[in-house]
């Protein structure tokens, strides 16, 4: 009789951890993790040491010393006598804006540019071609500084504006001076005001909020997500029934009569520019340099987005706009309805990188005086305080946060969008 007995168990030992396949692949990357580690550990102590020696020790208080210097272009209050750190913050919110206006008005171009490019229209097609290629192919610095030229050179002064036959006169209905130095156009004003919010008190990052603007958001969002629920409806009723109820008079009037009372309320109306000695006063002042900076990057980013267009586009099958044309709906209709939501699932991941190269090319706008975050912490304030290592590390980690912030937004809504596989 033959007696089956479990095999002994094999014992840990310290060299399994290399000729053992089942740990030698842990066993590198710890490794590798740890001489990583010492090595950033030895760089790091080596520059704190450096630095200490030439007596620049690394530290951050300047930021609460006075800044000195202006900003001509800002959304909140600042002068020269706040500190580093409020003009740090002025030029964050400048990033921010340019990176934001570039952004929208490059996918609204690029797509319909990239649309257009695939248009039966041989002449369309060609220009759509000629724009695409002029514009992928030379620098951008060359078109922020092209722009800021044409600018300057081809509109008039704020004096052509002056006298009973001036020769140039305000455009819309006398609301809107384009000049030399800018753009000025109407500011929204209320006459029964529901005031400010003052976030961080007396802090260098303080800034105010206003309680109309939270008014009219809080509003308008709820009358969309209405309007949302509106149609769901209806879809939920062509679904049951075949036949789908007429809502678009209800959602706009949904949309715009909440609004349109809230304004009335607030006392709504709009402060037009005037000329007023050597210059305009009163509405909001775009100069060129954010102007230029603004279709710089988005006519230049737009002709990358066409060709991500372009190839989403393509990659539907043709199939999808055959059968959409056998069910009688228009070519418009089909790009729409049909091909465009389709074509999301390829556009949107290259998409990204198009969004965070245009955010990251606004660090350009020194070229024509700009002052975002790079002229402002990685320019002036880095100069007059010699703390180069701090504001460069500074500056490195903003434009970080800023791609992974907006990753994290694209990705979020590319996951709202795909195609749900069954």
């Amino acid at each position: 009789m033959t007696t089956l007995t479990d095999p002994p168990k094999e014992t840990f030992r310290l060299g399994m951890l290399i000729y053992d396949t089942r740990y030698r692949s842990m066993t590198i990357q710890v490794v590798a993790l740890i001489a990583f580690m010492l090595l950033a550990a030895w760089l790091i102590s080596n520059t704190i040491t450096n630095l200490n020696t030439l007596g620049k020790p690394v530290q951050f208080g300047f930021f609460t010393e006075t800044a000195s210097y202006d900003i001509n272009q800002k959304l909140i209050e600042y002068n020269n006598q706040d500190s580093h750190l409020r003009a740090a913050f002025v030029g964050l919110l400048n990033t921010l804006l340019v990176a934001a206006l570039g952004c929208v008005t490059a996918t609204v171009v690029g797509v319909l540019v990239g649309v257009l490019r695939l248009s039966p229209n041989w002449l369309v097609g060609r220009i759509m071609t000629v724009y695409v290629e002029m514009f992928r192919n030379v620098p951008v610095l060359l078109w922020i500084v092209l722009a800021m030229a044409i600018l300057i050179e081809s509109l008039p002064a704020p004096s052509a504006f002056r006298g009973d036959d001036p020769s140039s006169t305000m455009k819309l209905m006398d609301s809107v001076a384009f000049t030399n130095r800018g753009v000025y156009i109407p500011e929204p004003l209320f006459t029964r005001s529901l005031g400010d919010i003052h976030l961080f008190g007396a802090s260098p990052v303080r800034f105010d909020i206003s309680l109309d603007l939270i008014a009219f958001v809080l509003v308008l969002g709820l009358s969309i997500f209405a309007a949302r629920k509106i149609s769901a409806r209806a879809r939920a009723v062509q679904e049951a029934t075949g036949v789908r109820p007429r809502t678009w008079h209800v959602n706009l009037a949904v949309i715009f009569l909440p609004t349109i009372a809230l304004l009335a309320a607030l006392g709504f109306h709009l402060g037009y520019p005037a000329l007023k000695g050597f210059n305009f006063q009163g509405g909001t002042h775009m100069r060129n340099s954010l102007i230029a900076l603004w279709l710089a990057l988005s006519l230049y980013t737009a002709a990358f987005i066409a060709e991500i267009v372009r190839g989403g586009i393509l990659a539907i099958s043709t199939g999808q706009t055959e059968a959409a044309g056998a069910l009688g709906l228009r070519p418009r209709r089909i790009m729409s309805l049909v091909v465009l939501p389709q074509a999301l699932r390829v556009i949107i991941p290259p998409l990204i990188s198009q969004y965070l190269n245009l955010t990251k090319n606004s660090s350009l706008a020194i070229a024509v005086g700009y002052m975002d975050i790079t002229g402002t912490l990685g320019g002036i304030t880095m100069n007059q305080t010699g703390r180069e290592l701090e504001c460069v590390l500074l500056l490195m980690l903003v434009y970080l946060v800023l791609s992974l912030m907006i990753s994290a937004v694209m990705n979020f809504y590319n996951n709202r969008v795909k195609l749900v596989e069954r």
